[in-house]
């Protein structure tokens, strides 16, 4: 489980997030939706440990990320929006590479390894150069080096971006196969990324949560564009209404 709760994040005198607060629960895979610049990667990075917070709290699995970071990054992991990749190593050699830094031990790197690129379809290709790829497979050795090490959570920001349709239908029967068991908190501002994968959605707008529901209750009687084009507006709305002096923001 990873529990959210009041996350404030200050760049210098601009405030990128807003106690931010959500619970994502073991099993479901949550939506975290909202336009560009609404503040979902600083969220998504605070989450892992790779930003801290100004104020607020990240929970996983009953570790603080602030206070216990090695623990809560040995449960975790994460695809950012662009994968991490050494394009002169082969997928194989980088995934035994990536498993030996996230503590994976020796004698299990072997299984490991034939696991994430069975899960991820990357057999064929596990002795090619990363940089002779696709988009598409490099995107599959994103999700693979993310789950090398059999994570309880996988963070995955914007994991089709930039793939052509067949590759994203490919990608998120991928990620729909990886829930399972686990927590995953995907990040998108593409709409029909979260009605086909995701149960639940958070929708954050300039840094603050304005939503969080299970999907299916949001979108009873209405779409999800339209259900998320009217909590945008309702939020722009009261913060102009507030810059005004009409409202409390």
């Amino acid at each position: 489980m990873v529990e959210v709760s009041g996350l404030t994040k200050y760049y210098g005198a601009v405030c990128a997030i807003q106690e931010v607060s959500f619970i994502a629960q073991r099993g479901e895979i949550v939506g975290l939706l909202g336009p560009n610049g609404a503040g979902k990667t600083t969220t998504m990075r605070i989450i892992t440990g790779f930003m801290s917070a100004s104020e607020g709290a990240v929970n996983v699995d009953g570790f603080d990320v602030s206070q216990e970071s090695q623990e809560v990054r040995r449960r975790i992991g994460y695809l950012p929006e662009n994968p991490p990749l050494y394009y002169d190593m082969t997928v194989s050699s980088y995934l035994r590479f990536v498993g030996r830094i996230k503590g994976v031990p020796g004698k299990e790197i072997p299984a490991a390894l034939d696991r994430v690129l069975e899960k991820c379809s990357l057999t064929e290709v596990a002795d090619r150069l990363l940089g002779r790829l696709s988009k598409g497979y490099r995107q599959r050795v994103g999700l693979a080096q993310a789950m090398i090490h059999n994570p309880a959570v996988l963070i995955l920001d914007e994991p089709t971006l930039g793939l052509d349709p067949r590759q994203i239908i490919e990608i998120r029967s991928l990620i729909r196969e990886l829930s399972g068991d686990r927590t995953v908190i995907l990040s998108t501002h593409i709409l029909p990324e979260v009605s086909q994968i995701c149960n639940k959605v958070v929708i954050i707008n300039e840094g603050r949560v304005v939503v969080e529901k299970n999907l299916d209750e949001l979108t009873q009687g209405a779409t999800l564009e339209e259900v998320f084009l009217r909590y945008i507006s309702k939020e722009a709305r009261a913060k102009e209404q507030a810059e005004q002096g009409r409202l409390p923001l």
